[in-house]
């Protein structure tokens, strides 16, 4: 573990199911460990892995843009079911479903240490899970530098049957599988394919495993060893057509690079009684993999002042405790700053992270973008994790051609609309039905490039892709938005809200609030960017209607006249203005945020969806209700949301394997105590009083700081800003508001009367 139990977690048993099993991974792959001294497990998973379903031709957008201009006739005419059939008549089809690969079984005979004390553990500093009963002990981790599952088992006379084992819940019935196994001067070289039925697709999964003492031999599909000191596994998995060369894949295993026995993470009493070559080849891999995975999760962190006691308490402890406790929110901060970290490289986090035990994976463990991922990776630019932003761009840039072909299908417009679900392969819109039009959804490709223009301005960068991209939102704009209502503004028709519904009319309709704030800030944003268009975007966005105020005081899920709105539903899609976007906040426009925050209270959690009541959370920190994000952060704490693993799921009671509340909880307990725009500071906007002392340090800024705050009983704050950038900014605390000039380089130091 690391010098603090704040940065892991442990537990006193092996898991029994691999949604307790600790998680590692280098978003690329991934491993649920079991630590099982006698049957251990290793489940494998890769950002690639999705089932493909046979069929091509329905991956397409519908080809609906000649029918366009009759539906917003109708609509615009007051026929408030006119969307209903605005379709190609295909039924709702899923994106293709993610899985997992395989499990590492390691099965050893009994043992006579089965008494023996046993601990499990996860370093989040490190990405490693250890397991440990008497002189047996496993340790696991994925490498972000050599992407390669590490895995060294060490005991006196360890013997055990090692295979790769296809046979997870849910798997098909027709998977073809090959298996292999042979004994080189290297190693055991364990091979198994998997072919999916009806597919010309497959994967395999390599495992090279060197054995220090002992006997080896094969015992298909797998081999048996006997009276060795340490077993030293490296896996990886490909998703493929034809064959994959197995034996190019355990050369390229076998050169992975080895250097300096003395600059292991560990020191020698580790590795004293086992062969140094093997060691060795460990610790470098791991000084390796540390260099990327420690760098990074260590730029930011969060101190309760827990009770030492309670820090030292095993996860499921805690989670069965009081809610509040400090030593929960800080385990839980720091579990989601590596969780998200562990699941983003090659792709930002799936629905499930880049874990799974089961092939039937809830809502085909797609990215749900219309909600789902930005709340996931909500905290990355404050949190200091560029690498998740730059695996969410990696996301959208592979996409453009697809967004493109929605836009000029669906809506017959230059420029590019994202779709609502996609697997990672594909980003048509092709996941629609009458009660979920998710193909009328326009305001997708704004809402998924604001994380990139938040991380430009953070780093001071200007990445031409989100440049050009946010200029093909623009030109989408351009050419949808021409009609108009009665008073000349333009209207956003269709128009959709996700995913809920007028009380009074379809789900299809006009003038959603999350369309109006998406169209205007994409406008804005592509003008500040290309001056040369900046005129003709900046008048099309002054023609956007304003945001409605309804008779509850409220603001209105629909601006257009008329429609009223559903209270009780798991999405805050009108509240996109507060949160993430700054067009609605109390400073700049006092009355709208009042109308949002009467919206936020008369909201309801509908099915108790995690992602709920941390949107929930997000946009009353935002509108600086403390009691409010505190309540919503309780229905989590106190809703049984989270494993033993400290992944959480998406209802009460564990129900549903998902990764929304442990990715976003980060998010909100910065947002709670430190917000930024380019031109603003805002600390202590909503501090609860369960957190009476603490310190938040290395927190990012979008007017390129650094932030370390710290708070204490008696009211008193303290902030030390770190600009790397000369400017002058709006400082807003509980005391009010003033000018701050920062100069790059210097330190600022900051008091502050937290109430």
């Amino acid at each position: 573990m690391s010098d603090t139990p704040v940065h892991g977690t442990w537990e006193p048993d092996p898991a029994a199911r691999w949604e307790d099993a600790f998680l590692s991974g280098n978003g690329h792959h991934g491993a649920l460990v079991f630590g099982d001294p006698d049957a251990d497990r290793v489940i494998v998973t890769h950002h690639t892995l999705v089932r493909p379903d046979g069929d091509d031709a329905h991956r397409r957008p519908p080809a609906l843009a000649a029918a366009l201009p009759a539906l917003q006739d109708r609509l615009l005419a007051g026929d408030t079911a006119a969307a209903e059939d605005f379709t190609d008549g295909r039924p709702l089809h899923w994106v293709r479903p993610f899985h997992p690969a395989f499990q590492v079984r390691l099965d050893r005979p009994p043992a006579d240490d089965s008494h023996a004390p046993y601990r499990r553990a996860v370093d989040f500093a490190t990405g490693v899970t250890t397991a440990t009963r008497g002189a047996w002990t496993s340790r696991v981790f994925v490498s972000r530098a050599d992407d390669v599952i590490v895995q060294r088992v060490t005991a006196p006379h360890l013997t055990l049957d090692l295979s790769l084992d296809p046979r997870l819940p849910g798997a098909p019935t027709g998977l073809g599988i090959g298996h292999g196994a042979v004994l080189t001067p290297e190693g055991a070289l364990l091979v198994l394919r998997a072919r999916y039925p009806g597919s010309d697709l497959a994967y395999t999964g390599v495992t090279l495993a060197t054995v220090t003492g002992g006997t080896t031999k094969l015992v298909p599909p797998g081999v048996h060893i006997e009276g060795a000191t340490e077993v030293l596994l490296l896996t990886r998995v490909h998703r493929h057509t034809g064959e994959l060369d197995a034996v190019a894949e355990s050369r390229a295993l076998r050169a992975l690079p080895t250097g300096d026995r003395h600059a292991s993470p560990y020191d020698d009493r580790h590795a004293s009684s086992y062969d140094d070559r093997h060691a060795s080849s460990y610790d470098d891999l791991l000084v390796r993999h540390l260099a990327h995975h420690r760098t990074a999760y260590d730029r930011v962190t969060l101190d309760l002042a827990a009770d030492p006691a309670e820090r030292a308490l095993p996860g499921s402890v805690l989670l069965a405790g009081p809610g509040g406790r400090p030593a929960l929110l800080e385990r839980l901060f720091a579990a989601g700053r590596y969780h998200l970290l562990s699941a983003s490289g090659l792709l930002p986090p799936r629905l499930t992270g880049l874990w799974t035990g089961d092939w039937n994976t809830a809502w085909s463990g797609a990215f749900t973008t219309n909600a789902n991922l930005n709340l996931q990776t909500a905290s990355a630019a404050a949190a200091a994790l560029p690498e998740v932003t730059e695996a969410h761009a990696a996301l959208v840039h592979r996409h453009l051609p697809d967004w493109r072909d929605n836009a000029r299908a669906i809506f017959g417009t230059r420029g590019v609309v994202a779709p609502s679900h996609t697997d990672g392969e594909c980003g048509h819109t092709y996941h629609f039905s009458r009660a979920y039009p998710l193909h009328l959804w326009t305001a997708g490709a704004d809402w998924l490039l604001k994380p990139l223009a938040d991380h430009d301005e953070t780093y001071g960068t200007d990445d031409p892709r989100t440049t050009a991209a946010l200029a093909e939102v623009a030109l989408f704009y351009e050419d949808f938005l021409h009609r108009t209502d009665e008073h000349g503004h333009l209207a956003v028709v269709p128009s959709y809200s996700p995913e809920n519904r007028p009380a009074n009319a379809s789900w299809g309709t006009l003038n959603a609030a999350m369309d109006l704030s998406a169209a205007r800030h994409a406008l804005l944003t592509a003008a500040d960017r290309h001056p040369g268009h900046a005129g003709r975007w900046r008048a099309l966005a002054d023609r956007i209607p304003a945001h409605r105020v309804n008779a509850d005081g409220a603001l209105a899920e629909w601006a257009w006249p008329g429609l009223a709105d559903t209270y009780d539903h798991r999405h805050l899609s009108h509240l996109y203005g507060v949160w993430p976007l700054e067009e609605i906040n109390p400073y700049d426009t006092p009355d709208l945020a009042e109308a949002a925050h009467r919206a936020l209270e008369l909201r309801g959690a509908e099915n108790d969806s995690a992602h709920g009541h941390l949107h929930h959370a997000l946009v009353a920190a935002r509108l600086r209700d403390a009691d409010r994000v505190a309540h919503a952060l309780g229905r989590v704490l106190d809703g049984d949301y989270f494993h033993a693993s400290l992944m959480s799921a998406h209802y009460p009671h564990r129900d549903v394997y998902n990764a929304d509340a442990a990715h976003a909880l980060p998010a909100v307990l910065i947002e709670m105590l430190v917000q930024s725009t380019p031109g603003r500071l805002v600390l202590l906007p909503a501090l609860p009083a369960s957190c009476p002392r603490g310190g938040l340090r290395g927190v990012r800024t979008r007017f390129g700081a650094t932030v370390d705050l710290t708070w204490t009983p008696d009211g008193s704050a303290r902030a030390v800003v770190r600009p790397d950038r000369t400017r002058r900014i709006e400082l807003r605390t509980p005391s009010g508001a003033e000018p701050l000039d920062l100069v790059a380089g210097e330190d600022r130091v900051i008091s502050v009367k937290a109430r």
